[in-house]
């Protein structure tokens, strides 16, 4: 529940809660550190080498590098399945024309399809819902390219090829709403957070004897965190999130076959 909130910030939420927790947690490390009740204790911990940070630094780099590596490969995916989409219209548009028969039926029903994802589940994928009238817009569709009286006035080998192309229109679409409503496993967040924390403390434990020290070497990781951190958070999610997939592609090829075929 708090990953879903914080995700659902805008891009400047997901910066400044990162910002402040991470100063909070090392302003409570160099009290802990440097506190005139806890000093005499803390100062026990003295004489632990440089190279322990490294080794907790190392293992936070490692987990933050592949918790980006499946953010901007489920982004990367995203967005062919956007492009394959319009393609796909784009292929209907161009073989529909291409023929001898006038198929302004299916130019009709690939419109409302467009029509349908546009104005109805690009905004119902900022739930992770879907939208029930673009599927049944391309239940239509491809009910129209099976009838058999396409084979005989078009010829089979340009029904099968519009047949193909709406049949991975609707696989394409399919992947699409499988990655909107597909999220990182929230124990890789939990463990990324947990690890730059323990590396705060870190830096803390190697720094007992030196203030002005400890407090540089914070703010630099601690930016560090923050930046990455912020960055993987606003692609997290592909169509929902503060940077999500624009419907453009979409846009495009709709306004393509919107226009009128040149006989």
């Amino acid at each position: 529940m708090i990953f879903e909130t914080w995700l659902d910030m805008p891009i400047w939420g997901i910066f400044i809660s990162l910002v402040v927790t991470f100063s909070l947690s090392a302003f409570v490390i160099y009290w802990l550190s440097f506190g005139k009740y806890v000093k005499p204790y803390s100062s026990t911990f003295t004489g632990v080498v440089a190279p322990f940070f490294g080794a907790v630094a190392v293992l936070f780099a490692l987990m933050a590098g592949f918790l980006a590596n499946e953010v901007w490969e489920r982004n990367r995916q995203a967005a062919r399945t956007v492009l394959g989409e319009r393609e796909g219209l784009l292929a209907v548009q161009a073989i529909s024309t291409a023929t001898v028969t006038d198929m302004e039926d299916i130019r009709a029903a690939a419109r409302l399809y467009a029509e349908a994802l546009v104005q109805e589940e690009w905004p119902r994928m900022l739930d992770q819902e879907s939208s029930a009238k673009a599927g049944q817009a391309l239940l239509d569709l491809l009910t129209r390219i099976s009838n058999p009286q396409i084979a005989v006035e078009a010829g089979s080998a340009a029904q099968t090829a519009l047949l193909d192309t709406v049949l991975k229109l609707r696989t394409t679409r399919d992947d699409r709403l499988a990655l909107s409503g597909d999220q990182t496993d929230r124990t890789k967040w939990t463990a990324v957070l947990i690890l730059a924390f323990i590396t705060q403390v870190a830096i803390g434990i190697v720094h007992l004897e030196r203030p002005r020290a400890q407090v540089a070497a914070l703010v630099i990781f601690s930016t560090a965190a923050v930046t990455t951190l912020g960055l993987i958070a606003i692609r997290e999610r592909p169509f929902d999130g503060p940077w999500r997939i624009s419907p453009r592609p979409i846009m495009e090829a709709l306004h393509v076959i919107s226009k009128p075929a040149v006989p």
